[in-house]
């Protein structure tokens, strides 16, 4: 019985192995209604360089954009004006200067008057001129060299008082050159410290025309005085009305 049933359980399985590649052969071919993705190497590349190429563009469309961005900054911050200007103080200065000429006593910076005031009070001692009229002509030059001393010495103060001024704008002014951020700010702070040593220049112009002015007068002074005093020795020896001798009494009885 045992060997009857092992022979029919192996021609069962051999049975059920030969049956079952029939059973499974209709599975396999049936090309027609099965779908497949077909893999395409060329093509695949073709659309990664395309993809390449467009994301460069992209990137670089985004970095023209940046720049012209930065350029358009850059011409804004060129065209900004200086927030800071010195012109008011720089005036003030200068017309305080100009006061201190315009102020100048007796013989001014005039030119009319100064070829008035030396052909007559600087001019050839007068023949005919009384002796006090000759000691008031010396007086009155003497005055006018003071006074142009004077007027010097005030001149020079006062381009000493605007010593603290041009201190603080030149500070000011190299501050704002070197904080300028853009070309316009830059050139009007060069600008600016040009019209401050200008001014500066205008002061030094003044106190040398103030000094000479008053080295002139005094200069103007002596020469008269040496015309006067020859016309004082030609009426001291005149004969007849110049010196007349006589006693003197040394002591009173």
């Amino acid at each position: 019985m045992t060997r009857v049933r092992s022979r029919s359980r192996a021609a069962f399985f051999a049975a059920a192995l030969i049956a079952t590649p029939l059973a499974l052969s209709p599975l396999m071919v049936q090309p027609a209604a099965a779908q497949w993705i077909v893999y395409d190497p060329t093509n695949y590349v073709q659309n990664v360089l395309s993809a390449a190429r467009a994301l460069e563009q992209i990137n670089n469309q985004i970095t023209s954009l940046q720049n012209e961005a930065q350029m358009l900054i850059n011409q804004a911050r060129n065209l900004a004006s200086l927030p800071y200007s010195s012109l008011q103080q720089l005036q003030q200065s200068v017309q305080r200067t100009q006061q201190l000429l315009t102020q100048a006593q007796r013989i001014a910076y005039d030119v009319q008057q100064i070829d008035q005031a030396f052909s007559t009070t600087y001019g050839a001692a007068s023949t005919t001129a009384s002796d006090q009229g000759l000691i008031d002509g010396a007086k009155q030059r003497w005055q006018t060299t003071v006074a142009g001393l004077q007027d010097a010495m005030r001149v020079q103060a006062g381009v000493v008082g605007n010593i603290d001024t041009n201190r603080t704008q030149m500070s000011a002014l190299v501050s704002s050159s070197q904080g300028a951020t853009g070309a316009l700010q830059a050139t009007q702070a060069g600008n600016q410290i040009l019209a401050l040593q200008a001014q500066q220049l205008a002061d030094l112009t003044a106190v040398v025309a103030a000094q000479g002015r008053a080295q002139n007068l005094e200069s103007a002074q002596r020469a008269a005085a040496q015309e006067q005093a020859r016309e004082q020795l030609r009426r001291f020896l005149a004969p007849g009305t110049g010196y007349q001798p006589g006693n003197a009494k040394m002591f009173q009885n």
